[in-house]
C-alpha cells in the first residue's frame, strides 16, 4: 500500500513454487493454470513421483510435443525421447529456456522444472551414456500433456 509522502518499495513475493520475486507485480492469480487432479497436485505441487512404468508416456513414442500439464508451456519433443528402461519417460534434451534445473537439497540430483510456471517434472542425471548427449531427463507422465504432430504423414 502506497502513502502520501512514502517512498516506493520493492515488492517481495512468495510464488507457488516457494521462489521469492524481488520487484514483481506479477502475482500467481494473473498466471493461468490448468486445474489438477490430487495425483497430479502431489506430483506437480508438491514435488511427488509417480510410480515406475506406470504413467501413460513411458512407452508412448507418437511424434509431436510434450508440454506441461499446468501452464501449457512446451517442455520437450518426440524426436528427444528414448527408452531408458527406468520407468518413466526420457529426453536427452529439452527445449531451449523451457526446463529449469535446481540440486536437490541434499545435493544428491537435479531437480527439473517448467521455467514457466515452476511445475515439479522429475531430475536429470548426467553421464549415464544412454545417448550421444550424455542427459536424461527423467520425467514424470502426469507432469506432461502431449500434442500430436499434425504434419506427420502429411505429404
Amino acid at each position: 500500500m502506497n502513502y502520501p509522502g512514502a517512498e516506493p518499495r520493492s515488492i517481495l513475493k512468495v510464488s507457488f513454487c516457494g521462489c521469492a520475486q524481488v520487484g514483481s507485480n506479477k502475482t500467481d492469480s494473473t498466471m493461468e493454470f490448468k486445474k489438477l487432479t490430487p495425483a497430479e497436485e502431489r506430483v506437480i505441487k508438491y514435488k511427488g513421483t509417480e510410480a515406475p512404468f506406470t504413467g501413460k508416456f513411458n512407452d508412448f513414442y507418437e511424434k509431436g510435443t510434450y508440454v506441461c500439464k499446468r501452464c501449457g508451456a512446451s517442455l520437450y519433443r518426440s524426436s528427444d525421447k528414448f527408452d531408458a528402461h527406468c520407468g518413466w519417460p526420457s529426453f536427452d534434451d529439452e527445449i531451449k529456456g523451457a526446463v529449469k534445473r535446481t540440486s536437490d537439497p541434499d545435493g544428491r540430483r537435479t531437480e527439473i522444472t517448467c521455467e514457466k510456471c515452476g511445475a515439479h517434472l522429475g531430475h536429470v542425471f548426467i553421464g549415464e551414456g544412454f545417448t550421444p548427449k550424455d542427459t536424461r531427463h527423467c520425467v514424470n507422465s502426469i507432469s506432461l500433456e502431449f500434442i500430436p504432430d499434425t504434419t506427420a504423414g502429411k505429404n
